[in-house]
């Protein structure tokens, strides 16, 4: 037997697979509707190396070991495909090409083994799967050690026996990273994770130009959701999985099933019945038809495996998966932050959500009323617009007016409503006048920007009161709007540009360092907040949907405050539990998340945290029992002042 016909017939067969596993995954993918053709285009390809290796490289890096792991896994791989090729399928045969084909296998045999001793240590994380990823490294060292071993023994002292033994060997790993990646297997994240890379469905993650955005989690993440359609093209939503478009079909069957989205999931984590990874793989058995009786990872709370099945033009909701899985979700982005893939899992859910809302009509807990509220009195609580500024009557703080230029512009949001946050809003304002800063309220005018609407899948509600905001801005004449509300500054600086609205939003603690950094105001050192250890809350709408970390550490900092970091902290911070309208469904769990973020506060025996949200100090202060103070930014720098 001829060795070097054997390999050269195994890499013809691979090439064969790897066609066949391509095109068998694709016909998956197609029965989506078209994608934006912003997303696609061959010309597409040539931007998987950039941002394989560059835009990845940041989410991939947090796990050292596992990123080590794959580089010596995946690049020996690819690099021993590669060279197998030319040295075999142009026929070359050069005996220095098989030292470096030798080198390559044994860099992924290398990777293989620590790939197994991940899924096989006694500290293995319950997030990943098992079943078949657990037999992967088997499979992936067998065509390692086959390949080496090939190339490590010259053809002419290779015997019959032995060329068969590599051939098996390599033969095994390459079924298993074709034939297997076709059907469904592991090894099908990486033929859908490259593809999903070129045809990303928001290909803004990838651009450098779009406001300093770079991909590495550094300027305000392109996180706005898309604009649908639903006038002209009547796009209701998702029902079913031929609903979706087909990259964002593709982006699902990239997942690797590893659960850091899992780990990161606040509502996971207080037992509602919301598993993100376990979503993505409904939504990929749906796609390709069938049931989730394979699926080998955690399950979704509350829920056993095996019970639920679809198809592509199946219902998705009550045969995929539950409706309240759906309403768990608190759009906090942890997920798609966590994920190696970039899956966009909160674009799935809130497309799901316009289903359920905009043509059943089924939105569970308080969320009908509160949607009913925006639509009659443009405000979540069904509150009289004339009194959203009353708490700020004794403080001379005057309303825009037609005509009358300002440098800034505050809008309050819903929180103005509230007792509790009221005291935030006095503080920002006293701070402002302390300053001397030009400013308005917005006053009676005032609307909600739809922000809940949007996240409960009203997209109609969202759209009118989107558009009544805007016309009112436009009779105003104004440098910037400030707001203590991330949800109103994410919705005005972000939301609203596809509807033609572009303005330049601040968050109030980014304005505050701003009025710190050039003098307008000294705070001072205040030696009781300096005694105290306080921690701060990263919301979620400002960290990750923003990209705003630093100004409100910046700011506490001037004042003589130490931050306590919490474990998660920063882009990574966990969710209060306050956004997406989670607290109007109410979907039950077997604990609160705010209690779950409290308890992170208390384990740094923290006296204080400080917060920069009203959603998330409505939480936090809604925790029962013993905890640290809640105090937002602006009340520990007005007090600074005092």
């Amino acid at each position: 037997m001829n060795p070097t016909w054997l390999i050269t017939a195994l890499l013809w067969m691979s090439m064969a697979g790897l066609a066949f596993a391509v095109a068998k995954r694709a016909a998956f993918w197609r029965v989506g509707r078209a994608a934006s053709p912003s997303s696609v285009g061959v010309g597409k390809l040539f931007s998987i190396p950039k941002r394989y290796f560059v835009d990845l490289h940041h989410v991939v890096a947090r796990d050292p070991y596992i990123a080590k792991t794959h580089v010596a896994t995946a690049g020996g791989a690819i690099a021993a495909l590669a060279l197998v090729f030319v040295n075999y399928g142009l026929a070359i045969y050069s005996p220095w090409l098989d030292k470096l084909i030798f080198l390559a296998a044994l860099a992924m045999l290398i990777g293989a083994v620590f790939v197994w001793r991940r899924r096989h240590a006694k500290d293995v994380p319950a997030r990943l799967s098992r079943g078949p990823w657990n037999t992967l490294p088997w499979l992936l060292g067998s065509f390692a050690l086959g390949v080496a071993l090939f190339t490590v023994v010259p053809a002419g002292a290779m015997s019959g026996g032995f060329a068969v033994l590599c051939a098996v060997l390599i033969g095994v790993g390459a079924c298993a990273m074709t034939f297997g990646a076709a059907k469904g297997g592991p090894m099908k994240h990486a033929i859908a994770g490259l593809l999903h890379l070129a045809f990303h469905p928001r290909q803004e993650r990838f651009s450098a130009t779009r406001e300093g955005w770079t991909g590495n989690g550094t300027a305000t993440p392109p996180t706005a959701l898309k604009l649908p359609d639903i006038e002209e093209k009547q796009e209701y939503g998702v029902a079913k999985p031929v609903e979706f478009r087909w990259n964002q079909l593709l982006s699902f069957d990239a997942c690797v099933q590893c659960g850091k989205c899992e780990a990161a999931c606040p509502a996971f984590a207080s037992g509602q019945p919301l598993n993100p990874k376990k979503l993505i793989q409904d939504l990929v058995v749906g796609m390709a038809g069938g049931t989730d009786a394979a699926y080998a990872g955690s399950p979704t709370p509350g829920i056993e495996v095996g019970q639920h099945s679809g198809a592509p033009n199946g219902p998705i909701v009550s045969g995929l998966i539950e409706a309240q899985t759906l309403w768990s979700c608190t759009t906090c982005r942890a997920c798609v932050q966590e994920c190696p893939m970039l899956i966009e899992h909160v674009d799935a859910i809130v497309d799901m959500r316009r289903n359920q809302t905009l043509v059943h009509g089924e939105v569970p807990g308080k969320g009908p009323e509160v949607l009913a509220n925006l639509r009659e009195t443009g405000t979540a609580g069904g509150y009289d617009k004339a009194a959203r500024y009353d708490w700020a009557v004794d403080l001379n703080a005057p309303v825009a007016q037609p005509g009358k230029r300002v440098d800034v512009l505050v809008v309050a949001g819903e929180g103005a409503f509230d007792m509790r946050y009221q005291r935030t809003l006095r503080a920002l304002v006293k701070v402002l006048n302390k300053a001397g800063v030009n400013y308005a309220v917005l006053g009676a005018s005032e609307t909600d920007t739809g922000d809940v609407a949007r996240r409960l899948g009203d997209e109609a509600t969202f759209q009118r009161m989107a558009k009544q905001m805007m016309t009112t801005l436009a009779t105003l004449n104004f440098a910037r709007i400030v707001t203590a509300d991330p949800h109103v500054m994410h919705s005005l600086r972000n939301e609203y540009r596809a509807l033609g609205g572009r303005y330049e939003v601040l968050h109030h603690t980014t304005y505050l360092a701003e009025l710190a950094a050039t003098g307008r105001i000294a705070p001072k050192a205040v030696q009781a907040l300096a005694d105290k250890r306080t921690t701060y809350h990263d919301p979620c709408y400002l960290g990750r949907y923003n990209g705003e970390t630093e100004a409100p550490r910046k700011l506490l900092k001037t004042i003589g405050i130490k931050v306590v970091e919490m474990e998660r902290s920063g882009m990574r911070a966990r969710c209060c539990g306050g956004g997406g309208g989670a607290p109007l469904t109410d979907i039950p769990g077997k604990q609160r998340i705010p209690d779950i973020r409290i308890a992170d506060a208390r384990a740094v025996n923290a006296d204080v945290v400080a917060v920069a949200c009203p959603q998330c100090t409505a939480m936090f202060e809604g925790v029962v029992g013993p905890r640290p103070d809640v105090l937002d930014v602006a009340e520990l720098v007005a007090a600074s002042l005092e």
